[in-house]
């Protein structure tokens, strides 16, 4: 039982993170990765203002098809080449628009962590 209330929460506060900071889209839907122009992004992403990531950048966001913009859950993707770890917040993303996300970082090591407060 209190497994469940620690593991609220976390998700209760990253909800809170993202409500209170703004998204900053640097690559909308269409466009192409700066270093990598065949990777073209399938929805929305960017960064939410105020944070910072394990590499002293922002910390990164997708933007699904949803209405609502509520933490979704969370993508954990390790680089092998790079030998680098990231998190990318999902954010108002049905479960097509994770599998497109997911599809998108098919290279790497992949996780999902689903948001359990999340509706979808």
């Amino acid at each position: 039982m209190r497994q469940a209330k620690k593991n609220n929460s976390f998700w209760q506060e990253m909800n809170q993170l993202a409500i209170d900071n703004p998204i900053t889209i640097d690559r909308p839907t269409g466009s192409s990765h700066p270093r990598y122009p065949e990777a073209i992004y399938p929805l929305d992403y960017g960064y939410l203002e105020n944070t910072k990531a394990g590499d002293g950048s922002r910390i990164d966001v997708w933007i699904g098809s949803l209405k609502e913009k509520l933490l979704t859950g969370i993508l954990c993707i390790f680089d092998t080449l790079k030998r680098d770890m990231e998190i990318k917040l999902l954010m108002g993303c049905t479960r097509e628009d994770v599998e497109v996300i997911q599809n998108f970082h098919r290279e790497m090591h992949i996780l999902f962590l689903p948001n359990p407060l999340a509706d979808s």
